[in-house]
């Protein structure tokens, strides 16, 4: 090509203290990073001192010699990506485009870097009131230091002049939650005190699955209602060990408060700021697909759960219930069931042999006839048990010479409320009339004979609803109006 000039590529310095000031929109991130940079540099122990007007974060990692903090002050270089891991414990690095570092400036004015390794030790200033006088001047002071035998090596970023207050346990708090405290050899103190991963009860769910991307790893915690934290809803994924943020992976919020727990998938990419992830990507698509399942897992046991205690409470309201019902019906004898009277009328007569609708005893055989129960058996049809759940409550009833079964089961917000099949009255715990009524124990137990009495109703009377329903009423009437 002929004629061809040269345009050189520059870059304003004001720019990078933006970047800076803007990156993180809390100030405690800005602990966070440079916390996440000594575990890069494979320090053991990290020290967090938070005075009124200074930060001081000082560690014992490998330190920087002069290539080091040169490389460290270069904006954007390519050195984690090219060394993911540590020489030292073999870690992988969470940084990757080396301006972090700069996220300092949204909480001070001024701060230094002192570092030191083997026989080099030196403190960069970094001004910003000086940094912008010398529009043209790219380089930062470096005062070479004495390299005390007896220091270990490390590195101490001291911030200066604090802009912003730091409550401390709003500080403890989020740095508990998004530091790498579960890695081996890396402990982190705050004003000496040192930080523990929180440790959740619960039922837990521990899963590993493998995608096209890489490991996706970790557990869910369904949270005794008890205990729930709303601040800590939902499951927050970590890249690289660091917390990046909570997702809900469409669990409602209704249940969201019982469910957290921790995800790692260290393949998913980030946002500058690492406070997000780049949604519109495979690695996320893959992601995502894997912890739908594990949240449908979750929803799955938090509805077994749910119902398991909702099984308890029926049970313990049965009895009354039964007891309720077994009062109504020897009010109403004349038109029981057959073999649904309860045994053991006024003055202690069997009237269990009373016909039902016509109020005349007949004689009963003796069951123990060899005849009789062949007889009996040919009539018998056995009705077809629904498929049921696995948290189902199945209970049998007797109530008089008569077996039921009741089944409380999931059938469905638009199924009907209960139904009959031969001697199996089925209740859907479902219903919206039943989970409002089961909120409170009275009306659960009135709501639950109101049903089985329906049932029994319906029973006595199946060619003639409108009588059925009369007789449920009566029914209802005399078991709860003494």
């Amino acid at each position: 090509m002929e004629n061809m000039d040269k345009i050189p590529v520059t870059v304003d310095k004001s720019h990078l203290v933006t970047i800076g000031e803007r990156l993180y929109t809390e100030s405690v991130e800005l602990l966070r990073e440079l916390v996440n940079n000594a575990y890069d540099a494979d320090a053991s122990d990290v020290r967090i001192i938070l005075a009124c007007d200074e930060i001081t974060v000082m560690d014992n990692g490998t330190g920087m010699d002069l290539d080091g903090l040169k490389q460290y002050f270069n904006i954007g270089s390519s050195f984690k990506k090219e060394n993911p891991k540590s020489p030292k414990f073999g870690r992988s690095r969470i940084g990757e485009f080396g301006i972090g570092k700069f996220s300092v400036l949204s909480a001070c004015e001024h701060f230094e870097v002192f570092t030191k390794k083997a026989d080099f030790a030196a403190t960069v200033v970094f001004d910003k009131s000086v940094w912008k006088t010398h529009a043209e001047e790219w380089h930062l002071p470096m005062r070479r230091e004495y390299p005390e035998p007896d220091r270990p090596d490390g590195t101490k970023v001291t911030l200066k002049g604090l802009k912003k207050k730091f409550e401390i346990e709003t500080v403890e708090k989020r740095l508990i939650e998004t530091l790498p405290l579960k890695a081996p050899d890396f402990c982190v103190y705050l004003n000496g005190i040192k930080l523990v991963p929180r440790h959740l009860s619960g039922r837990k769910i521990p899963f590993l699955e493998g995608t096209i991307c890489g490991i996706v790893h970790g557990e869910i915690v369904i949270l005794p209602a008890s205990i729930t934290r709303h601040e800590e809803a939902g499951v927050l994924v970590r890249v690289k060990n660091v917390a990046v943020r909570r997702l809900s992976f469409g669990i409602e919020a209704g249940m969201l408060a019982r469910i957290t727990g921790e995800v790692n998938a260290d393949f998913l990419p980030l946002t500058s700021d690492r406070n997000d992830f780049i949604r519109q990507s495979m690695e996320f698509d893959e992601f995502c697909k894997v912890m739908d399942r594990i949240a449908t897992q979750a929803k799955e046991e938090l509805f077994r759960q749910s119902d398991n205690k909702e099984n308890s409470r029926v049970k313990r309201a049965l009895k009354e219930v039964i007891h309720k019902i077994e009062s109504a019906l020897m009010k109403n004898k004349e038109w029981c069931p057959q073999g649904l009277l309860p045994v053991g009328g006024p003055g202690g007569t069997d009237v269990a042999g009373i016909v039902a609708g016509t109020g005349k005893s007949k004689t009963e055989p003796k069951t123990g006839a060899p005849e009789l129960r062949e007889k009996r058996s040919s009539r018998i049809r056995r009705p077809h048990l629904k498929q049921l759940s696995p948290s189902a409550l199945i209970k049998k009833m007797t109530i008089g010479r008569m077996n039921l079964a009741l089944v409380v089961d999931h059938f469905g917000p638009e199924g009907p409320e209960s139904f009959l099949e031969g001697e199996i009255i089925y209740i859907n715990r479902d219903h919206p009339l039943y989970t409002r009524e089961s909120r409170n124990r009275e009306r659960h137990i009135m709501n639950v004979t109101r049903l089985i009495c329906q049932e029994i109703s319906l029973m006595s009377m199946p060619k003639d609803a409108r009588m059925a329903y009369e007789r449920q009423s009566k029914l209802l009437k005399d078991a709860f109006i003494v």
